[in-house]
């Protein structure tokens, strides 16, 4: 196939730093899992007795999945990895195959290659390649890394090979995506959405009709029993689902023009809404969906760990390092557990407002920046515009996680008077996490390409978090993460002052992001 090999090569390129970090990222989730557990449970009879504990709890087999051989170090990674690694795996299949396929023929560079000398199939056949090659590095990283552990290596194999094939039926139904819609945006749309219904399937399935499990390819992937009685032909499902999706691609790719897809564009209306006419009505509308998204996910989070009740003490066990983690000494042990809980959420809140915060840099790459600022809009009001997105954001995405575990805890103890609490002890984190953006907003306003070291800021809050009590880190350097700042609620009061010094220092950093912006040149 002419200039497939080209194409190939070029992607490889391209996408080298994108298999780094999704690699690590789904290496550490299921190795994590194994050196958590380990370091859990002192006895066997503990282990026995957070294992009964867990497979009576609903919300955790519909979070994670059928609970199977939770009494060893295997069942727990696979229980709790699995499900999400598929997730992992699935979202990386779907960036890729947009990044390849829809955002290059937006962007026209597609057309300027189907110029040269190439076959009509050479830029599809070499994002299938791209796609296969990374879930296959996926899967081989996530193999080794249990087989080294050790865990048992046939199973460790398979759970290897069960993520590699999940990707593989995830990269085939974005691909299918590709070609029925005509923007990287739908396109990822309905990819994500197939994501999500698998997902839903399988939590709907296992606690209720075993039948939808087997609608879902992450319950096929789960049903391969791994570390709980091994059996391969569920992979034999995955591989002929993703050869048979992959095949339609190809078959629609033939019958569709370039630059469009099978589904007609839908004509948008004749007079745009009045909210869209001011700037911040126009940012929310693009950042809408993400808002959803993210509280959705962080509620459901936050759900599932309220519904953990007061049983605390059974599931992280006796260990000290454990204790050390998941209480920190704040308070009693089911107050300490519901603090770091809260702590957790908003950690993973964050990454709603770096990625919110970044989203003016991502208009101004894409060279839409430069159209709206070409109309009576400044630019002071367009930025201003895209803080103040990101402030209600980050607040509705924190709400939604303190509300999910005041419900969920309300549900298994009948304890409502726990949401106030945990809402506000959630609604907190809107302090650092808008540092975090302010820091976001200041690097794009004097040296845009470093703004993503942002995340940075993320990783650190996690680190601090969860490992500098711990390590018994310094406190100046624990003192780096503006979430170390805060009081642990519930376990402990609430404290004013530095919730109030967090918002004037990202104040600054906003404000001085905002005023370095109006001095430069776009772009």
């Amino acid at each position: 196939m002419t200039g497939a090999t080209i194409f190939l090569r070029a992607f490889l390129r391209r996408d080298r730093w994108h298999y780094l970090w999704w690699a690590v990222g789904a290496t550490l989730l299921y190795y994590s899992q194994a050196v958590s557990v380990k370091g859990l449970y002192t006895t066997q009879a503990q282990f026995d007795k957070a294992a009964r504990s867990m497979e009576g709890n609903t919300a955790f087999i519909a979070m994670a999945g059928p609970a199977r051989a939770l009494n060893t170090i295997g069942g727990q990674v696979v229980w709790q990895a699995t499900a999400f690694g598929a997730i992992v795996a699935g979202l990386m299949s779907m960036f890729l195959v947009g990044r390849h396929t829809r955002a290059e023929e937006e962007s026209g560079r597609d057309e300027l290659l189907r110029a040269s000398a190439v076959s009509r199939h050479a830029s599809l056949t070499a994002t299938l390649v791209d796609a296969l090659l990374a879930n296959l590095v996926l899967g081989v990283l996530v193999a080794a890394s249990l087989v080294a552990f050790p865990l048992d290596a046939t199973d460790s194999i398979a759970v290897g090979a069960g993520l590699t094939l999940c990707g593989w039926f995830f990269t085939g139904t974005a691909l299918v995506a590709a070609q029925l819609t005509s923007s990287t945006r739908s396109m990822y749309g309905v990819a994500g959405s197939v994501i999500a219904v698998a997902y839903g399937l399988r939590a709907i399935g296992d606690v209720g009709n075993p039948v939808l499990s087997w609608l879902s390819p992450i319950g096929w992937y789960q049903g391969m029993h791994a570390f709980s009685g091994l059996r391969w032909w569920p992979a034999l499902l995955l591989l002929s689902f993703a050869t048979a999706a992959t095949g339609t691609a190809y078959v629609l790719f033939g019958r569709r023009d370039f630059g469009s897809g099978l589904w007609a564009a839908r004509p948008g209306p004749a007079r745009a809404e009045p909210a869209l006419s001011s700037a911040f009505g126009f940012a929310w509308r693009l950042q809408r969906g993400s808002v959803l998204g993210w509280t959705g996910g962080v509620a459901l989070m936050g759900l599932a760990y309220g519904s953990i009740g007061n049983d605390v003490g059974t599931l992280i066990g006796d260990s000290k390092t454990s204790r050390d983690v998941f209480v920190q000494g704040a308070g009693g042990l089911v107050d300490g557990f519901y603090a770091v809980a809260i702590a957790t959420v908003a950690l993973i809140a964050a990454g709603f407002t770096v990625s919110s915060a970044l989203r003016p840099k991502g208009e101004e790459d894409d060279g839409r920046v430069e159209a709206l600022l070409a109309t009576g809009l400044s630019r002071r009001r367009w930025l201003l515009a895209q803080v103040a997105t990101t402030v209600v954001g980050t607040v509705v995405v924190l709400a939604g996680g303190g509300l999910g575990l005041g419900l969920g805890y309300a549900m298994v103890t009948g304890d409502g008077g726990r949401i106030a609490p945990f809402l506000l002890g959630s609604l907190g984190y809107v302090a650092p996490a808008l540092v975090l953006a302010g820091l976001a907003r200041l690097l794009y306003g004097v040296v845009p390409r470093w703004a993503v070291l942002a995340w940075v800021g993320v990783g650190l809050g996690v680190v601090m978090v969860f490992f500098g009590p711990v390590l018994h880190l310094p406190g100046w350097v624990q003192g780096l993460s503006p979430y170390h700042h805060l009081a642990l609620v519930p376990a402990e009061p609430f404290r004013w002052t530095p919730f109030l010094v967090l918002l004037a220092i990202a104040a600054g950093f906003s404000l001085t992001g905002l005023a370095a912006f109006a001095r430069r040149d776009v772009h």
